[in-house]
Order: structure tokens, then sequence, then C-alpha cells
């Protein structure tokens, strides 16, 4: 087997082993995040109960951003996008509506928050960016420009993702709780909530060098160079 194919076939088995890392991810951060909300309870610590719609608002918040959480990693299955499309655009419609409404109740629980500026201003910024990249991506496949359309999801759902990457910045930032005094839950949230937002932006950029604009240019064949005789006398 030639070096090329070995190339491909590792690279293969290495992105289905990232979306299936990912999509379990988002299955389990929906499923042991979103559901609490749903009976009047809730994961975070001491969370503010006093503050008018607050609470209202993140149930409102959390349902939405889970369904978007659940059905983002399907629309990246190129087999599914080929032989299921109206699948694929049903999806496709959920998952951006979904993120629409998750922004949009969020901008008044980022606003009434009591948890500091600077987790404001990340929230803030994560909605912007969260609706701008969905409405570029919706723009672009209403104009049939179906590459600009998967590197804008792509971009789009690394927003959705920063839920599951928050709580798993939170692991360590919390166990160093134990040993730290001064460090109160409220910063740890707050850091994981800037991480989660810029780590998962890098590593979206990243992706879209390597799987979507890289291939192109690993497939434009090398020119080959035919020697020239030399002249003789």
């Amino acid at each position: 087997m030639s070096t090329a194919v070995m190339s491909r076939t590792a690279r293969k088995r290495w992105w289905w082993f990232l979306w299936g890392l990912l999509a379990v991810l988002a299955l389990a951060t929906a499923g042991v995040f979103v559901p609490p909300y749903l009976v009047g309870g809730t994961t975070v610590p001491n969370l503010d109960r006093i503050t008018p719609g607050y609470y209202t608002s993140l149930v409102m918040h959390a349902v939405p951003a889970g369904i978007a959480l659940i059905t983002g990693p399907w629309q990246f299955l190129p087999r599914m996008r080929s032989r299921f499309p109206r699948l694929h655009r049903v999806l496709g419609r959920v998952y951006l509506v979904s993120v629409v409404v998750a922004a949009l109740v969020a901008v008044y629980s980022s606003a009434v928050t009591k948890s500091g500026f600077p987790l404001q201003v990340a929230f803030f910024v994560l909605i912007v960016a969260w609706l701008y990249t969905a409405a570029k991506a919706y723009r672009a496949i209403r104009r049939r420009e179906v590459q600009m359309h998967r590197i804008w999801m792509v971009r789009n759902y690394a927003l959705t993702f920063a839920a599951v990457t928050l709580r798993l910045y939170q692991l360590p930032l919390i166990a160093l709780m134990n040993s730290v005094t001064w460090l109160e839950y409220r910063d740890v949230y707050t850091v994981s909530a800037w991480l989660s937002l810029l780590g998962n932006v890098l590593v979206a950029e990243y992706f879209i060098i390597q799987r979507t604009l890289a291939p192109p240019a690993r497939r434009e064949p090398t020119p080959v160079q035919v020697p020239v005789p030399e002249k003789v006398g």
C-alpha cells in the first residue's frame, strides 16, 4: 500500500474518531445539563433565582441550545448529506432556528447576570458571533455557495460547542478551588467561558484550513519537470 493511500486512510480514521468524540460529548452535555432546567432545577451552584425572569430565560435558552448541540454533528456527515439531502435540509433548518432562539434569549440572561462584567462581555461576544455566523451560513446556502456554507457552519457549531468545552475547562479549575482559597466559582466560570470561546474559534479555523481548504491544494497535480538534453558540441 502506498504512502498516499495510508495517509488518506489514517486521515479518514482520525476524522471519524474526532466526529464520534464530538457527537458523544454533545449528547452527554445536552443529556446532563438540559433536563434539570425542565423540572425547575439546575447544575449551577448558587444560581440567582431572585432577578425577575433570569431563571426563565436560562430555561428558554437551554432547550433550543441543547437541540442545536445534538443536531449539529449530523450535519457534517458527508454520506448523510449525499444520501439523505432532504433530512439534511430539515435538520439544518431546525439547527439554525434553535441557534437564533437560544442566542436571542441569552441576550437578557447575559445582561442581568450577577457574575460580573468580564463574563457579560464573553457572552455578548459569543451571541453576536453565533448570530453572525448563522446568518452567513444561511445566506451562503441560499446563494448555493456550498463550500462557504460549510465553512460558516463549522464556525457556527464551534460556538455552539462552547457549551461543552466550557464545562470541560471547569473540571480542573473547580478542583483547583480546593487548594486556592481566594478562587470563587464565578471566577472559574468566567475563565472557562473565555477559554471555550477563544479555544473553539482557533480549533475551528485550524479545521477549516486542514479539512476544507487544504485538500484541494493537495489534489492539485505537481508539475513534472522534463529534463532538457544538453547540447553536444
